[in-house]
């Protein structure tokens, strides 16, 4: 079974094919009025959720098919105490493919286990959401022309923050690529992901110093400071300000920079900057939905796929537990802790959430 729990599950050529899908979407629309009639989509949302969540399910009724499902955990029967797997094997004699959001990471990767029909990685904890990277990519092709040989800023939690960590993955494999990290201390990219551009031979440097890095830019990508990511509360409320785009700030900017953000916002771009043509990210969440349609139909029309659920070197470590208390492996005792070796610098690594093991 082909499912998306990574974005590396996808090749260059998939990626770029997806693109012309959701292209060819908006220049003709009707085509598409019926190509899911008939076929149902889970939709199990055991975390909050607006853009994503939604523009998953207008994705499928614009394709005809229909939804099922839940947006709070609470909700379900996760309130009783059933675990993720059992849920993912009912969920999946009811629908053709699962979209899901799970607070713990590799979440996904579990739930992949089990299913029996595709299921779609909506965001795991703070780990991955590479239908929001996909999202990112068209909204970079749409606004710039291309993807490729483009200056990068990703800007504010870059720690917490899995939009980025999957952006950075799939950025990482197109040519000539520069990203800048800016980011406080406290929030800095994480070790997996800037061993990922060291392997890839990408160049990246790491800065506090937003109008310092503006200038440089071609995409601006703006992320929330998650008050649900951190720890305590004031961790949260030191950090929660560290930056705030406004007009004044991006005056330097490229006349044609492209400005980026998941969403939510809370106070991180001003709305003063809305109007500026530079702003991208309402036109981004519209194409949410377009690459969201070209992943169902890619996914529902393919039998086979080349997802790998378990390496064989992982089997031999299955007694080795995760420390991350984010994992899913923490949070559900029939979730097997698999590592896997996979780092550049020699390290052990989670095979659900990437956090290095010893």
């Amino acid at each position: 079974m082909r499912h998306l729990i990574d974005i590396l599950d996808l090749s260059l050529s998939e990626i770029d094919d997806l693109i012309h899908t959701a292209e060819d979407i908006v220049a003709h629309p009707e085509a598409y009025e019926a190509a899911c009639r008939g076929k149902i989509l889970g939709s199990l949302f055991y975390e909050s959720s607006t853009r994503t969540r939604l523009s998953f399910e207008s994705a499928m009724c614009s394709l005809g098919g229909s939804v099922i499902g839940f947006a709070d955990a609470e909700t379900s029967s996760a309130s009783k105490g059933e675990s993720l797997q059992d849920t993912i094997r009912v969920v999946s004699g009811y629908c053709d493919i699962i979209a899901m959001r799970h607070p713990h990471d590799g979440a996904a990767l579990a739930a992949a286990m089990t299913a029996e029909v595709p299921v779609i990685n909506a965001g795991d904890g703070s780990h991955n959401h590479p239908t929001q990277t996909l999202t990112d990519l068209l909204t970079i092709h749409r606004e710039k022309g291309r993807i490729r040989d483009l200056t990068i800023g990703l800007c504010g939690d870059l720690r917490y923050g899995r939009t980025v960590h999957s952006l950075v993955e799939a950025l990482s494999r197109y040519p000539g690529m520069r990203f800048i990290l800016i980011a406080p201390p406290a929030l800095r990219m994480p070790e997996y992901a800037l061993e990922l551009m060291d392997r890839s031979g990408i160049e990246y440097r790491e800065t506090d110093n937003l109008d310092e890095a503006i200038p440089e830019l071609d995409v601006l990508y703006m992320t929330r400071i998650q008050r649900e990511r951190f720890p305590s509360e004031d961790e949260y409320q030191a950090l929660k300000d560290s930056y705030i785009l406004t007009k004044d700030r991006i005056r330097p900017a490229r006349e044609d920079m492209a400005i980026l953000h998941p969403l939510p916002r809370v106070n991180e771009i001003a709305t003063e900057v809305d109007a500026d043509p530079r702003a991208a990210y309402f036109r981004q969440t519209k194409n949410g939905k377009l690459i969201r349609m070209a992943l169902i139909l890619k996914l529902l029309s393919e039998k086979e796929g080349h997802f790998q659920l378990i390496p064989e070197n992982a089997a031999k470590a299955a007694r080795n537990l995760c420390r991350n208390s984010r994992c899913i492996t923490v949070h559900e005792s029939s979730v097997v802790p698999y590592i896997l070796k996979k780092s550049s610098r020699d390290a052990v690594r989670c095979l659900y959430c990437d956090n290095r093991i010893g």
